[in-house]
């Protein structure tokens, strides 16, 4: 049987996170796959709820840089990323998904750091793939404080197909082809474990097939979200 989400546990979760402010307790979450459409959702719902929104995929790319090589030193890591042909090619997807999934804990600890900081007098909205279900889990009160969004394989592959970020690659290998197969590969496997994870939770799914534009997906997430946000702003 599936461990669904149980609310009568929310004092004894909710009291091991550090929340001096009450932000983290407050907030709406957007986890899932990369492309998705997250961001452009996370977006709409600011614009049209007054809500304050964090991008997780940005600050984890730029704000967390100096953490991640503080944590090098004190594990007695060495402090240069690792090499781009290791990381990307002399792999698997598998290996690669592994490794990410391991690593999203601690990244995760540098997120709650950036949202303890933020006060709003409307919700905090947080998305991005980091945002994992098991993680945020704790922090909710109910399972419809959060939504994983994720993309069918046809979407997956019209979004490379269609938006040149979505297959950029930042670098030149030995492989690309191979480097790129191995990203596409290690973002299915991730994306497919954050579905997996939010259904065992009771957290809410969406799947992503192109069909619908931004807007009324951002409609559905609105419809999720409505206990917690304000009237949409009139045009």
């Amino acid at each position: 049987m599936c461990r669904r989400f149980r609310a009568g546990t929310r004092e004894d979760r909710m009291s091991e996170i550090w929340d001096p402010f009450g932000t983290l307790h407050r907030a709406l979450w957007i986890g899932g796959a990369q492309w998705a459409g997250k961001s452009t959702v996370a977006r709409i719902l600011a614009h049209r709820h007054g809500l304050t929104a964090y991008h997780y995929d940005y600050h984890d790319a730029r704000g967390h840089q100096d953490r991640r090589i503080a944590r090098r030193v004190a594990l007695g890591q060495p402090t240069e990323d690792p090499d781009p042909e290791t990381v990307w090619v002399h792999t698997t997807a598998e290996d690669m998904a592994a490794e990410t999934l391991a690593g999203f804990p601690v990244r995760f600890t540098w997120a709650l750091d950036d949202l303890r900081a933020l006060s709003s007098g409307r919700p905090i909205l947080a998305e991005g793939w980091g945002l994992r279900p098991e993680l945020v889990a704790p922090l909710l009160d109910t399972p419809r404080r959060m939504v994983v969004m994720v993309p069918t394989e046809e979407f997956r592959s019209h979004q490379l197909a269609t938006l040149p970020r979505a297959g950029a690659m930042g670098g030149r290998f030995s492989d690309p082809d191979r480097a790129q197969a191995n990203r596409i590969g290690r973002d299915r496997l991730v994306g497919e474990d954050a579905a997996h994870r939010a259904a065992v939770l009771g957290i809410r799914v969406l799947r992503v097939d192109g069909s619908r534009d931004a807007e009324s997906i951002a409609d559905d997430v609105a419809d999720h979200f409505a206990p917690f946000l304000a009237p949409a702003a009139s045009a």
